[in-house]
This record gives structure tokens, sequence and C-alpha cells, in this order.
């Protein structure tokens, strides 16, 4: 089962922070590409890109100018599209039937007003708490529930610098 992730609506200006934090968590808490949609945006496309050749692993990145026909094809493909917003049911109460489904996800979060088409559009709208929150604060609460926490042992393959867990100060080696 693959999981992709849609950065929805990204402004280059507003949101290039909060988007490249979208990714990275997408990438580090077991997720398997994140595909950025709005106003194109290649210097995060690249950021993304090199961090995973230099930190390992087989991430993708990419964009898609339209999110819509994107979502609509990933349906009609048979993958289940859960879409993270506080509005939606409670993630707890839904996150085992969506674990039980062996159906690739497209997980959606949104950056500005997320259109009405994508709560139609989806499977699942999920809200990881009914407050305001972050858009990267939801997709890591749901990645790490999702994966039962199986994602926090997950080795990268092939990384050119890897952390030493270590309890003061860091030890940042680079790999062979």
């Amino acid at each position: 089962m693959r999981v992709t992730v849609l950065r929805l609506g990204h402004r280059v200006f507003r949101d290039k922070r909060l988007t490249t934090h979208v990714a990275l968590t997408a990438r580090a808490l077991g997720a398997d590409e994140v595909v950025l949609s709005g106003e194109k945006d290649d210097g995060i496309l690249e950021s993304i890109l090199d961090i995973c050749e230099r930190w390992g692993g087989h991430f993708k990145v990419s964009y898609e100018k339209n999110w819509k026909g994107f979502l609509e094809r990933k349906k009609r493909e048979g993958c289940e599209l859960i879409h993270l917003t506080m509005y939606g049911l409670q993630h707890q109460t839904q996150i085992s039937e969506i674990r039980k489904s062996k159906k690739d996800k497209v997980i959606i979060v949104g950056s500005e007003k997320v259109p009405t088409e994508v709560y139609h559009l989806a499977d699942y709208n999920l809200s990881v708490t009914s407050q305001p929150h972050s858009e990267v604060a939801a997709l890591a609460v749901f990645l790490h529930d999702f994966f039962e926490g199986k994602e926090l042992e997950k080795e990268f393959e092939k990384p050119k610098v890897k952390v030493v867990p270590k309890a003061c100060g860091k030890d940042v080696r680079k790999e062979a």
C-alpha cells in the first residue's frame, strides 16, 4: 500500500516553509510521496529532493497543477482519499477501518481555504482535533496513528548522513 500526501493550494510567498514541513513530515513519518498543488514552486521540489538524496530513502516529490483531476484519477485507480480537516469526524473513530483497508491512500492537507469539492471527493473527512491547528501537526498525528508508531523505527536506505542518537549534543555522521 502506497501513501501519498497531497499538499493542496500551495502559495509560493506565503506557504514555502509550511509546505516544506508538510513534505518533511510526510517523508519522516512513513509516506511514500508528496504531491504539491497550487502555485508551482521548483525551489521546494528541489529542496525536498536534496534532503531525500542526503538522508536516504525512496521518497518521491512532484507537482500537479490540476488537483481535482489528480484526485479523480486516484479515486478511479481505487485509492482512498483522506482529507485532514478540523471539520471532519474524529480520526480516532475511523483509523482502524482505514488501517484495515489495503488500498493506496491519498492524504489531503490544505493550505488556503479548501474547495468544497474536496469534502465531496474524499472518502474520509477527518479531524485530529476540532480546534484550529497546523496541517503539519494533523499530518504527523494521523500518520503516527495510521502506522501505529512503527514509522518511528524506519531505516532509510543509502543515507549520506545519519544522526546518531545521544542524550546531549549532536552526532551527525557521513555514511560511506
